[in-house]
């Protein structure tokens, strides 16, 4: 997940982040996720895993760790940066600064470290002052809210013109995703509404590929 060039000739298109259920088989979740990864341009795959001992999720991060990989795609653990050395991730994504900032100190530089959850200008600040290698607006928090689009959309503008690190906006539908493309969004995160129907995962990243294009004037 690479920096935004300093001044983009032309601006590169939005690639896709895809943010999985809670994982607790990774056998039965596999043939889904390859069915995603092969469908769409993935540039990340964000693993949230469900209760169990350190074992079995680190168990669970290796079996799928290579059917990302070889994709092209990285694989982030969600919330669990002791985690990463030992599953073959290639990341974290850390919510709330307080987590990031330690999650950098044991990941940095070596792997990936990424923030969400930052709900003030502030936070997004700290969080490029510690170098993130990418900040995410947008998504659900703990309760399944959302700040209102309006503020995802000024939050994801306001970062595209003031940062260099890589901004990934959170779509709640296929119907949000032209106006965080139009706003600035360097990655598009797609959530639990994209697994619901396993027969229409293909068939939804598919409609994706208009959606990401640049207009012509942001082009």
């Amino acid at each position: 997940m690479a920096s935004r060039p300093k001044n983009p000739e032309p601006r590169p298109q939005p690639r896709l982040y895809l943010v999985t259920p809670e994982i607790s088989d990774a056998d039965a979740f596999a043939a889904t996720l390859s069915t995603a990864l092969g469908a769409g341009d993935i540039a990340a795959v964000l693993v949230r895993l469900s209760g169990g001992d350190e074992r079995t999720q680190i168990n669970c991060v290796k079996a799928l760790a290579p059917l990302v990989q070889k994709h092209g795609a990285a694989l982030l653990i969600d919330n669990k940066s002791q985690l990463v050395a030992r599953s073959g991730a290639d990341g974290a994504h850390m919510s709330g600064i307080g987590a990031f900032n330690e999650a950098v100190g044991l990941l940095k530089p070596d792997w990936i470290v990424g923030a969400g959850g930052l709900f003030t200008r502030h936070d997004g600040m700290e969080a490029a002052e510690k170098n993130a290698d990418y900040v995410m607006f947008g998504e659900p928090d703990e309760h399944g809210e959302r700040p209102s689009f309006e503020a995802i959309e000024e939050r994801v503008a306001w970062w595209a013109e003031v940062f260099e690190a890589p901004c990934v906006a959170f779509a709640g539908s296929l119907d949000e995703i032209p106006a965080l493309v139009l706003a600035g969004a360097d990655f598009i995160a797609l959530g639990d509404w994209l697994w619901r129907d396993s027969t229409t995962i293909a068939a939804t990243l598919a409609a994706t590929v208009p959606l990401l294009r640049l207009p012509e004037s942001a082009a």
